[in-house]
């Protein structure tokens, strides 16, 4: 064990239920094991890796068996933060796509556990004068993990000068089959068809089925959403607050084939990205001094 995790260890630990470990070359994970779940997450992005309750015999986030685990590198997989913006920079496209946040290293303020037995995290993540945000900005996650997990991403403007937030809970979701879900909840809402030559709104009828690539700006009133996954027979509840926007995508055969860190051929078959977002005509307008909190939460039916 090297020095930080053993200070780490020290400081936060919480026994058998939280505990620290190096994976390689600096990069630091926290593995939680309780009575109620299994979890890890990683200090780079906040991220978090896996979450399965102990009541659920399959994983609830899929994560890509290519995976980079390493300093620097984007995590394929799990729940990625993008943070302040959402996508393609808005202005300079040689910035890195979907913001700062997912390959920063975040500090941990706090850990806890519940009276409901459930593991609390807090992280932290101050900008200023970075090279791709000059922006006075901090950024705070806290995640409650147990039979339900719950995240809350708080974006507090320390600046002098209102800034524009772009971001999302980037979350990857373990399926029997892509081709045997159904996404309810968006039913009437207006998308964005990110596919399109010329994306224009369209309007969603019926629920959301899987039969090729999806990359959708669905602009919601914030409203639950259910993902149906008829092959591993169990209904995963999404809910939101400080979010009017959810991107639902999966990038099919060529696509992850191109992409190269998805693993196996067919793995776009067994993963589902619905994320919880500020995005398209969503984004936070945030006045100097000014807080905004997105808060996601997934609970079976």
């Amino acid at each position: 064990m090297n020095q930080v995790v053993t200070q780490l260890q020290s400081k936060f630990g919480l026994g058998k239920r939280l505990s620290f470990k190096d994976i390689g070359e600096g990069f630091l994970i926290m593995e939680v094991n309780t009575d109620k779940c299994t979890a890890s997450i990683a200090l780079q992005g906040a991220q978090v890796m896996t979450w399965q309750p102990k009541t659920q015999a399959e994983p609830i986030l899929w994560m890509s068996e290519a995976a980079t685990l390493k300093q620097g590198k984007s995590i394929r997989g799990g729940m990625p933060i993008c943070w302040p913006w959402f996508g393609a920079h808005p202005s300079d496209p040689s910035f890195a796509a979907h913001g700062i946040a997912r390959t920063a290293q975040w500090d941990v303020k706090q850990t806890s556990v519940t009276e409901l037995g459930e593991v609390e995290i807090v992280l932290g993540l101050a900008v200023e004068q970075h090279q791709q945000y000059k922006h006075k900005m901090t950024a705070e996650v806290v995640i409650r993990m147990g039979k339900q997990l719950s995240l809350t991403l708080t974006t507090h403007n320390q600046s002098d000068e209102e800034l524009h937030i772009g971001q999302a809970i980037h979350t990857y979701f373990h399926v029997g089959d892509v081709r045997e879900v159904s996404v309810h909840g968006l039913e009437e809402s207006e998308y964005i068809d990110k596919l399109s030559l010329s994306p224009a709104y369209q309007k969603q009828q019926g629920s959301i089925s899987i039969a090729s690539e999806v990359d959708r700006i669905y602009l919601d009133d914030g409203q639950d959403v259910l993902l149906e996954d008829k092959s591993l027979q169990r209904t995963l509840r999404i809910q939101k607050q400080g979010s009017h926007s959810t991107i639902v995508w999966n990038p099919w055969i060529d696509k992850t084939k191109a992409l190269g860190d998805m693993g196996e051929d067919d793995a776009y078959l067994h993963m589902l990205c619905i994320e919880s977002a500020n995005a398209a005509d969503d984004v936070v307008i945030l006045p100097a001094g000014e807080k905004h909190a997105l808060f996601v939460q997934y609970s079976f039916v």
